[in-house]
């Protein structure tokens, strides 16, 4: 690090678990965001402050005026511009030593495969139980840790999906593709601002602590990933439920099938 980066990430190098080698881990990282909206405008902003040095950011929208009071990283002057180009142009004027790969396309089958095993982490931040599950496949496939949340009226959640952790379920193992939800987007339903931007603001968190190694063995502190369980967030009365995820032997995508009858 150079002496600007020194005094950029100060506070951080402070803290007890970060060190200089943390620091560079996020500096050398690449993560993969799904989405600029709701949950991926807080991410993308922390993933930003912290020095991720590479972030990729794949949206096919652009900003709506029904989008600002929540997603803060658009501004009203950038309505009716793509929300990968305006996030990235929020990400330069926070932190121009990130490196910015815009993609105003959406998240499919052949984008994943060509970009999820080039990142080291991958943020859902998207808002449609499909894409969730396609997104879900391509991390499994590629071995990608996915950091996923959502976030509805005054209500979100928040896991990790860690292919590197034998004992981690999926995302299919909670969420049965052949069971999709009722329709719950925010564009329907409405959302409490805050509520959506804690769970962005969480994704990056855990993302981070990825990123940095200080979940793995033998890291200092007592940091444990999210990998195995869900928080479930009622922002009502700002309570939390943990609860145990356990991965399910026959999940269609991590699990093993069972034997078929001649």
């Amino acid at each position: 690090m150079d002496d600007d980066q020194q005094l950029r990430y100060s506070r951080h190098l402070l803290l007890d678990e970060w060190s200089e080698a943390a620091q560079e881990r996020l500096l050398s990282a690449h993560a993969l965001v799904i989405g600029a909206g709701g949950l991926g405008a807080p991410a993308l902003m922390y993933l930003a402050s912290a020095g991720v040095g590479r972030i990729t950011v794949m949206d096919p929208d652009t900003v709506d005026l029904t989008n600002l009071q929540r997603q803060i990283a658009h501004t009203t002057d950038r309505v009716g511009q793509a929300k990968v180009l305006s996030a990235q142009l929020a990400i330069a004027q926070l932190n121009p030593g990130v490196r910015v790969h815009a993609i105003a396309q959406a998240a499919d089958d052949a984008l994943l495969a060509e970009w999820v095993p080039q990142a080291d982490v991958v943020l859902d931040c998207t808002d449609r139980f499909a894409i969730r599950q396609t997104i879900n496949r391509a991390c499994r496939q590629a071995g990608v840790p996915l950091v996923s949340a959502s976030a509805v009226r005054f209500d979100g959640q928040i896991s990790v999906f860690d292919p590197r952790v034998p004992e981690a379920p999926c995302y299919a193992c909670l969420f049965p593709p052949d069971a999709p939800p009722e329709e719950t987007r925010c564009a329907m339903l409405g959302v409490f601002a805050p509520v959506v931007g804690m769970m962005g603001v969480m994704q990056a968190g855990e993302a981070i602590k990825l990123l940095a190694g200080l979940t793995e063995a033998g890291a200092p502190g007592h940091h444990q990933s999210l990998a195995g369980r869900l928080l479930i967030f009622d922002g009502r009365d700002w309570s939390w439920t943990a609860m145990r995820a356990r991965r399910n032997p026959v999940c269609p995508v991590c699990g093993t099938p069972p034997p078929t009858r001649d």
